[in-house]
């Protein structure tokens, strides 16, 4: 008797040459099911740690008052040589002190310059010194503290005992010394600056490094003989920097106040710049006379307002970087 036909669709079976089943023609139903791709291993799916950064900095709104202040001011500082309506150092003698109006926005000065232009002036070479003076110090202050608090030992007191020497110094007194000797000008102002300026950034660095270097990681890699240059830039170094450049951040105000009052001491820019501090200081003889409250006032406020900006995008910034300051924003 022969065994019935194979039912229509059935799928048959044959050996293949190594002895394993294989399967017949059997149609799309019977193939086997896919594997959905896992995606990169290790590789977050979620935001990034910088676009998470900006999410809580945004949510402090004193921070972005602070951006739209400070992103204002370098707006201001590029394109001053366009935007001011007449030569800021242009003296007309005939035109002193003239309330604010229509064709002067901030009036004039003692020596008939346009206040406004002299205002917007004094705000790029506020922002040349504040960030030029910032970023020397703070290459230098990372540097010795990353050295200090990395090697220890004989490196981590000598550079301490220069920190204390440094901060010991009155930093007005040493500023007026080095300008005096150095002579007038924006260079010699910023070498004052810089050079009492960098003992804190270098502190702070110091101690975070002697925080992190005895971290699993870097013991990991001082293990498979990552050279001590390698092991600062890779790995203590990124996990270091964050709470220096909040601190330089805040100090960018710092430094633009110093410089006002050392130009209102008669000392660095020279006496015909129009500076915010050397603008006051021409001011100063008219505090008690009436209607030339314009003199002080508009380069007080300009002072103001970058001091405040600065610092409050460098509270933001330290918020945002440790969301446990913030409850976890």
């Amino acid at each position: 008797m022969n065994p019935p036909p194979p039912t229509s669709g059935a799928a048959t079976t044959s050996s293949s040459p190594g002895g394993a089943p294989n399967t017949g023609d059997a149609g799309p139903a019977a193939a086997l099911p896919t594997v959905p791709s896992a995606g990169p291993v290790g590789r977050p799916q979620g935001p990034g740690q910088f676009a998470e950064i900006w999410r809580r900095f945004r949510r402090n709104r004193l921070a972005m008052v602070g951006l739209v202040i400070v992103a204002f001011l370098v707006v201001v500082a590029i394109i001053s040589p366009f935007s001011t309506p007449y030569d800021p150092f242009e003296q007309n003698l005939l035109n002193t002190l003239q309330s604010p109006s229509g064709s002067h926005f901030f009036g004039t000065d003692v020596l008939g310059r346009d206040l406004y232009s002299g205002v917007i002036y004094g705000t790029r070479l506020a922002m040349i010194v504040g960030i030029s003076t910032v970023l020397f110090s703070l290459l230098l202050g990372l540097s010795l503290g990353a050295l200090a608090g990395f090697k220890g030992g004989a490196w981590d007191s000598v550079i301490g005992r220069v920190i204390d020497i440094f901060l010991a110094f009155p930093a007005l007194v040493g500023a007026i010394v080095i300008v005096r000797a150095t002579g007038n000008g924006i260079v010699p102002v910023i070498i004052a600056l810089v050079a009492l300026g960098w003992m804190t950034t270098a502190r702070l660095m110091r101690g975070q490094v002697l925080a992190l270097r005895e971290a699993e990681y870097v013991e990991a890699a001082r293990s498979i003989g990552a050279g001590t240059g390698r092991i600062l830039r890779r790995h203590i170094l990124p996990n270091a920097v964050a709470p220096v450049l909040v601190y330089s951040l805040t100090s960018i105000g710092v430094v633009v106040v110093a410089m006002a009052s050392l130009s209102y001491l008669g000392v660095g820019v020279p006496p015909d710049v129009p500076e915010w501090g050397r603008l006051i200081s021409s001011a100063a003889r008219y505090l008690s006379a009436d209607g030339v409250t314009h003199l002080w006032l508009f380069p007080s406020l300009a002072i103001m307002l970058t001091t405040l900006g600065f610092a409050f995008v460098g509270d933001g910034l330290r918020d945002a970087l440790d969301p446990k300051l913030r409850g976890g924003n």
